[in-house]
Parts: structure tokens; sequence; C-alpha cells
């Protein structure tokens, strides 16, 4: 059976690239849209990768605190294992990072059998954003996001852990109950982008891999993976059951895969939660 076409997706702001529009393989534009990021995006792009292996996993070997990582997991040993970084932006982001090398989102090495499990990981680290905000928030408050590889300053693998921004998680919270375990797109606009999204039932993401259900159920998604940009958001559905609401976008030439756009690093939500 031919698969489906993905739609062509809305195009939304102007600061994420220099050109309108592109025709040809993914290779050229891929090499198109990496002319068009500014000098920023080539400072130090292995930073993250050398503080959490040099000094976080090096401490924690030592028989100290990983620091200056607020937690690292190696339980499963070091190829498997994720470090939670406190992140230099907003008072309450933190970053899962694995503690092997993993370049993004585009590495085959996220849909291994010994990948890390860096979604649960992420997951559980809402408890640091909760501890630094004195609230629990609900889980609709709080958002997992991974940048694509043309929208992302650093090539090693980080997820976003934060709050979820206000309008995006009101505007989830009166769609959810449509939502299904078959991705489709959304028929609202998000931070200016229709993404697409579906229901995962999983109450930690341990039993499932939301890159797995990107790459393997998303039509062309596997094919693309570099321009991907894919959020769990925390969600309670029919009677209460736990749950997670998946986000997915492609990049273009000017907009898309970047759903940290989803999150408030200010985190005003917390504000409700109170």
């Amino acid at each position: 059976m031919r698969r489906a076409r993905m739609p062509p997706l809305p195009l939304a702001g102007e600061g994420r690239g220099c050109l309108r529009s592109a025709h040809g393989f993914r290779s050229a534009l891929v090499a198109a849209t990496l002319a068009c990021l500014p000098a920023a995006a080539h400072a130090d792009r292995l930073a993250l990768w050398n503080i959490v292996h040099d000094r976080c996993v090096a401490n924690l070997i030592a028989g100290k605190a990983p620091d200056p990582c607020a937690r690292v997991e190696l339980s499963a040993g070091e190829s498997r294992g994720v470090a939670i970084l406190k992140d230099i932006v907003g008072r309450t982001q933190f970053l899962a990072i694995p503690t092997r090398r993993i370049s993004g989102i585009e590495s085959s090495d996220l849909l291994a059998p010994n990948a890390p499990p860096i979604w649960s990981e992420a997951w559980k680290a809402r408890a640091l954003v909760n501890a630094r905000l004195g609230v629990e928030l609900p889980r609709g408050a709080i958002s997992i996001a991974v940048n694509s590889s043309l929208h992302r300053s650093q090539d090693q693998l980080h997820l976003h852990v934060d709050c979820l921004a206000p309008d995006v998680a009101a505007a989830l919270q009166a769609y959810r109950d449509r939502l299904t375990a078959d991705w489709h797109v959304l028929p609202l606009a998000l931070a200016g982008r229709r993404y697409w999204a579906r229901r995962v039932d999983s109450s930690d993401l341990t039993d499932v891999s939301p890159f797995h259900l990107l790459a393997e159920s998303l039509p062309g998604a596997q094919s693309a993976m570099p321009m991907q940009t894919l959020v769990a958001v925390g969600a309670e559905f029919v009677a209460g059951a736990p749950g997670f609401i998946l986000l997915a976008d492609q990049a273009g030439l000017d907009a898309g895969g970047h759903g940290e756009d989803l999150q408030d690093h200010s985190c005003a939500i917390a504000g409700a939660a109170k």
C-alpha cells in the first residue's frame, strides 16, 4: 500500500530561516537550512556532552556527587545512562541527556533495543521542576521536547523538560478527548504551527518509546528524522487514566522543527496551580 504523504504545514514566524521556499531532495533542504542558521549555532556544539561526560559522569564514578548535574542514572551502565542537568535558561528547565554519544533525534541509536530510556528519565525529572516551584504541577502542565537537528545549538541529544505554555495547555486540554492512537494533524495551531498529534496510554513512558512511535507510525517521518521535532505532554484522559499527548512537526527552511516553542521557561502556568 502506498504510504500517505505528510501534508504541508503552515509557515510560522520569520526568525528561523533565511529562504522562503525550496525544491529537490531532502539532503539539499538540510544543507540549505544549515547554511541559513546564525553563527551562534556553530559555536561549541558539544558543550553539553563535555559537561555530562567529563564532569557529571566522572564525578559519579569517582564516588562524588554528579555535579553539575542534578542526577545521573547509570544503573544499566553508561551506554544506557541518562543525566539530568539544570539548563541555564529559565527557573525550571531541565535537560535529559544520554551519557553516551548520541547526536540527536536523527540518530538510529534511538531506535535500537539498547537505546537509553531517556523519555522515562525525562518524565521523572518533573519532580525537579516541582521542587523548584514549591508546588506540584498537574500532568498537563509538564512537557518534554526535543528539537530537530536543524534548529538546535548542541549535537548531543537533549530533551527539554519544563512547563507547557498556558495557551498550549488550554488548547490541548480542550481537545484531548478527541485524540486517538492514530496520528492526525490538529485542526488548531499551537504557537503558530499545525502539529501532528496522537494519544499514548502510558503513565511514565517506561513501556513505550516516543521515538519509535514517531519513526514507525507517522507517515514520512522516518525518512526525514533530522527535520523532526517531538513533544510529549502529560495528560489525564477519561476517568483519570494517565497518559501523554505526542506532538510532531517537521522543519522547513523558515519555520517548524522546534517543539521547545510550546514550552514556557518562565513557567507562568505554575501560578494557576498554587
